[in-house]
């Protein structure tokens, strides 16, 4: 797909067209991955974060967050919570901690890999080869971390360097390959600045990473951010962050990525709280993420406000199975591993 046909499906409004877009998506979805949802139990064990990201909750500037970090014996609880419900895989998540012991994950990972069957995927930030490496040797299987962005001065203005380390997300990612991680990363939509130009390059950078997963959501600043009070709606050809873009951009993520796993995200159903994931696996995604975080320490990882899945009784499992099975398909069974190293030698698109 060239550059000026994604710019025009991003651009396009049409129900009729976009349908076709869909039908599209959603085909390539059943023909490369399957009728089966996988459902990864998420794991949010840190919300302390040294970086000074312009609109997320957790940066480092945001006082008024009470911070935390998940003991081993409660994550070790979460995994056996994930693997009595039948999932196949664990995302362990955080802020970017470097306060966090690596050799201390790295004995989580160990045992959740040789005491349960389930895949651990990792999604802590940046981090230097040498401690992906460790993480890597102790059992992780994969690895997800947006690049948000192909843009580079954009890049830094939402996210400031940290004092001597700047950033290099393209690089971690090219140590995540070479150390064996299946490779998941993403797009962020609609941030101030973002034109129809720049996001559709960032789709051809989804190609051309040859990703394993991709995760991309809306831009939802949190009130407490510098960039909380900002939509980016001025600029004459600023991209919206709302349901519908984020549906495009996913169905164009499974046409140039037509193997990888793609979920429908906790974003999208906040925005779409009726019938977004829903909407989501009609339009080429394959897996969602429920939360398996404690409850104490849901509310206070605020990425963004008004985040689904903090309800006290919400592990989603008997609805999201009951609405996966709404659609005629399946919850899927075992890790859920890349296709793309199995059956995509050849583009279908």
């Amino acid at each position: 797909m060239r550059r000026d046909e994604i710019v025009g499906w991003l651009r396009e409004t049409d129900r009729g067209k976009l349908g076709e877009l869909w039908w599209r998506a959603d085909a390539l979805r059943r023909r490369c991955v399957g009728d089966a949802v996988h459902l990864r139990g998420l794991v949010e064990l840190s919300n302390k974060c040294a970086r000074q990201c312009g609109y997320c909750g957790l940066r480092a500037g945001n006082a008024a967050l009470p911070r935390y970090r998940m003991t081993h014996d409660e994550i070790l609880a979460c995994a056996r919570m994930a693997q009595e419900l039948g999932y196949g895989t664990l995302v362990l998540q955080s802020g970017e901690d470097p306060t966090m012991d690596p050799e201390w994950l790295a004995g989580v990972v160990r045992q959740i890999t040789t005491t349960t069957p389930l895949a651990v995927t990792l999604s802590l930030g940046e981090w230097g080869a040498d401690v992906l490496g460790l993480w890597r040797e102790a059992g992780a299987d994969r690895y997800l971390l947006r690049f948000e962005t192909a843009d580079e001065e954009l890049f830094q203005r939402i996210h400031p360097p940290m004092p001597g380390r700047p950033s290099s997300r393209f690089e971690v990612l090219r140590s995540l390959r070479e150390l064996g991680y299946e490779v998941g990363s993403g797009i962020l939509i609609g941030f101030p600045g973002q034109s129809y130009d720049e996001l559709a390059r960032c789709i051809e950078v989804l190609r051309e990473l040859e990703l394993d997963m991709i995760g991309s959501g809306p831009f939802i600043p949190h009130p407490d951010t510098p960039l909380g009070g900002s939509h980016g709606d001025a600029a004459p050809d600023q991209v919206p962050a709302d349901d519908l873009m984020t549906y495009k951009v996913l169905a164009l993520a499974r046409i140039v990525r037509p193997y990888a796993n793609i979920p429908a995200t906790t974003a999208l159903a906040t925005l779409d709280k009726a019938s977004g994931y829903e909407r989501g696996l009609q339009r080429g995604a394959n897996v969602i993420m429920p939360n398996l975080t404690p409850v104490r320490y849901r509310t206070l990882y605020e990425v963004y406000p008004g985040k689904t899945g903090t309800a006290p009784k919400d592990t989603y499992y008997d609805d999201i199975k009951a609405r996966i099975e709404a659609l005629g398909r399946t919850v899927g069974v075992g890790p859920g591993s890349s296709a793309c190293r199995t059956g995509a030698a050849a583009h279908p698109a």
